[in-house]
């Protein structure tokens, strides 16, 4: 479809050329752009349309009356009605240009783009070219702390992280994955204090208490926060002086410390390694991974440069700054925004790290874009990195991106690491699986899946991330364990279920010597409402990838896949596949039902839902 929504808007559009000369009319030709291709809410009014409103004021004249004027010179212009009978037919619907697509046509070359593209159908734009051909695009996601296990936000980070890496390698584009650890500071001194006073005496290690070792170092970081506070109603209890312990702490490690840093070094190993194991669980991958204890001092020697150049200022109290009101606007006061580089003392401070990281980064492998998906409240960071990037020189500053995303919740409330409420990652797909599982033994269905355990596991991960991928990342999200398992509706098992019953109909069609047809003589029989809806839909995959890419959305692709799901099962109640009484229709639906499961496949990994042939 995504072929035939562009040369029905070229033709609109050189038709509304020759009205501008025929009236004498100029105006912009962004406003041309304007011109959006949309689904007429009937089919009898057309497959396509396009809306003449934005040419009402250029034209003087009402839309309707526009509409009616296009049609006439496409019909009346030989090369343009030449044009219009390859696409369909033509015709003013109110304000809207029309048009009822040839559907034999339009139905055999989306059948044949799918067969013949095979793994590239979705890929390639309307001039045979992948959509991002040339971009290079390196995308930070996860950053993890090195004192406690992921959690049900990084889950959500991570979601759209790998989502969109394979989103933007599926449009072309190159893709450079990586994690930023962050491995120091006296966050992770809290957790090695606890170590040192609750366990270090008893030799306590993650196998010696059979824990992975993220959830050990995590529970000495609550364990911290119990000493620090004291019991609740209990304040005799607490013991203030911990806060001045961790600093102390950090200070040994900031001097190179050899006890301090070698109980880090254990700590951190447990953390990462169990952190490790919940990526290979979910399907999450990187190309490299930074450790925030190599790059905390990068940045200064940047800043000063920027100082010799005039690009930022000392201030008064010896400070370095930058001016940023021209990127956040004025400050509360209604003065010039200004943000520390570089302390009076000459230290750093975190933004510091983060340009001599990103300018690091560059040099290690040259991208032409750099994506953080980080949540939505640092927005403001981002908007000064960028900035001061900008101001510094570096081309590449333009190509910098914050997919920000929203808090996630389960319905009790929000989490919070230091006191013990966080959602774990790898609990909360445990007791997913668990319950997959339960779903999988009382449906009867053991034996016909196969290994049930690792089916429940499969559903699990679908259930996850498709829900956690569903809405838009801008949006703050409850996510609902019961919802997101439902095997009806807009969830990922139900997408699971549909792939696996249109596997079973190929199955079944295999066993009985019944064989798809070519997709040329396929698409001359299916004329049923149903097939043409799923074979519209099927065409806009490749302007799905397209969008979805160039908005870093993956909700985008959530979306299209339940419409295909959807559009499916439609077609399966309404035309029958295997109990067609005619044989060449049969196998002309069958060729429908294979295209429509390798759509579906693909697009459900890029959204990081497994594919199931059975369920």
């Amino acid at each position: 479809m995504s072929d035939s929504k562009i040369e029905f808007k070229n033709l609109v559009l050189s038709a509304i050329d020759s009205l501008k000369k025929e009236k004498g009319v100029d105006f912009d030709a962004a406003l041309l752009e304007k011109a959006a291709v949309v689904n007429p809410p009937k089919p009898e009014m057309g497959d396509l349309g396009v809306p003449m409103f934005v040419f009402a004021k250029p034209f003087g004249s009402n839309p309707a009356a526009i509409a009616g004027e296009i049609v006439g010179i496409i019909s009346s212009n030989q090369e343009l009605s030449a044009k219009a009978s390859a696409i369909g037919e033509i015709l003013a619907v109110g304000p809207y240009v029309n048009v009822k697509l040839d559907k034999s046509a339009s139905a055999a070359s989306i059948l044949s783009k799918i067969e013949s593209e095979g793994d590239k159908f979705g890929t390639l734009g309307s001039d045979g070219k992948p959509f991002l051909d040339g971009r290079k695009v390196m995308i930070e996601f996860s950053s993890p702390n090195t004192n406690k296990p992921l959690h049900l936000g990084h889950l959500r980070n991570d979601a759209l992280g790998e989502s969109v890496s394979r989103i933007l390698k599926k449009a072309g584009a190159e893709v450079f994955k990586v994690d930023l650890i962050n491995n120091r500071g006296i966050h992770i001194c809290k957790s090695m204090l606890a170590y040192k006073l609750f366990h270090e005496k008893n030799g306590d290690t993650p196998e010696s208490l059979g824990m992975k070792g993220d959830h050990f170092v995590g529970q000495c970081y609550v364990e911290f926060d119990k000493y620090l506070k004291g019991e609740k109603g209990k304040p005799e209890t607490a013991h203030p002086e911990a806060q001045e312990m961790a600093e102390e702490m950090l200070r040994k490690w900031e001097a190179g410390d050899e006890e301090t840093r070698k109980l880090w070094e254990m700590m951190n190993k447990w953390t990462f390694d169990g952190v490790k194991v919940t990526y290979d669980r979910t399907g999450v991958s990187f190309d490299k991974f930074y450790f925030e204890s190599e790059t905390y001092l990068k940045g200064k020697d940047e800043i000063l440069k920027g100082l010799e150049k005039g690009v930022f200022f000392k201030a008064e109290d010896g400070s370095v700054r930058v001016d940023v009101t021209e990127a956040v606007g004025k400050g509360k006061d209604g003065e010039d925004h200004e943000k520390v580089l570089l302390r009076k003392d000459g230290t750093s401070v975190y933004i510091t790290q983060d340009i001599g990281t990103a300018i690091s980064r560059h040099k290690d492998w040259a991208f032409n874009q750099l994506v953080y998906v980080v949540a939505s409240e640092q927005i403001f960071h981002f908007k000064v990195l960028f900035y001061i990037l900008k101001k510094l020189g570096f081309d590449w500053a333009e190509k910098l991106y914050h997919l920000s995303y929203g808090l996630v919740n389960l319905p009790n409330g929000r989490m919070k690491s230091r006191e013990g409420t966080v959602v774990d990652a790898d609990d909360l797909i445990d007791s997913l699986r668990d319950d997959a599982l339960k779903a999988i033994k009382e449906r009867g269905r053991e034996e016909d899946v196969g290994d049930a355990n690792e089916v429940a596991e499969k559903v699990a991960l679908a259930a996850l991330h498709y829900y956690l991928l569903q809405v838009s990342p801008v949006k703050d999200m409850i996510f609902n364990p019961e919802e997101s398992l439902s095997f009806n509706g807009n969830t990922g098992p139900y997408l699971q279920y549909m792939g696996a019953r249109i596997a079973s109909i190929l199955r079944k069609a295999d066993e009985a010597g019944v064989k798809a047809m070519v997709p040329s003589d396929a698409a001359k029989l299916l004329s049923a409402a149903e097939e043409w809806d799923l074979l519209k839909k099927l065409g806009d995959y490749p302007e799905t990838i397209r969008r979805s890419a160039e908005n870093f959305d993956a909700s985008v692709v959530t979306g299209y896949i339940y419409d295909v799901a959807k559009l499916f099962s439609k077609f399966y109640q309404e035309c029958p596949i295997l109990g067609s009484t005619d044989e060449n229709l049969k196998r002309a639906r069958l060729t429908l039902a294979s295209a429509t499961l390798r759509v579906l496949k693909e697009a459900m990994g890029l959204v990081l839902v497994p594919y199931l042939d059975r369920m």
